[in-house]
């Protein structure tokens, strides 16, 4: 693993760290089982691969970046919802994850090709 890729997965724990003080500071009064289930709700957006490589790519890397879950965080902070707040926080935190679990931003060429290195089985 080059530093470039050891930095990110370190960025990426950082991140998954800070959001899960901001979930807990956001106050929303979701039972467990709901934030696990909208904590992996960013998965889904890989269904959209179904359309081809190139809107799988970008529909998978648009619900993937850090800057989605900033967005939802900032706007729950605006607006003053708790729910919305804690949304960004997961959202923000499952990128984080997938960053330190080596999971990257997908190319268009295929979805194991990633920014962090080709995920899956060795060929």
């Amino acid at each position: 693993m080059t530093d470039m890729i050891a930095w990110q997965r370190v960025e990426g724990a950082l991140v998954f760290g800070a959001s899960l003080v901001l979930f807990a500071l956001a106050g929303a009064d979701l039972p467990w089982w709901a934030a696990l289930v909208l904590f992996f709700a960013p998965d889904l957006s890989f269904a959209a691969y179904g359309l081809g490589p190139r809107i799988g790519a970008r529909v998978y890397n648009f619900v993937h970046v850090y800057a989605f879950g900033v967005v939802l965080l900032a706007l729950g902070g605006l607006v003053a919802s708790p729910i919305l707040a804690a949304l960004g926080a997961l959202w923000l935190g499952h990128s984080g994850f997938d960053r330190l679990m080596g999971y990257g931003l997908k190319s268009e060429s295929s979805f194991q090709d990633t920014h962090l290195g080709r995920i899956g089985k060795k060929r």
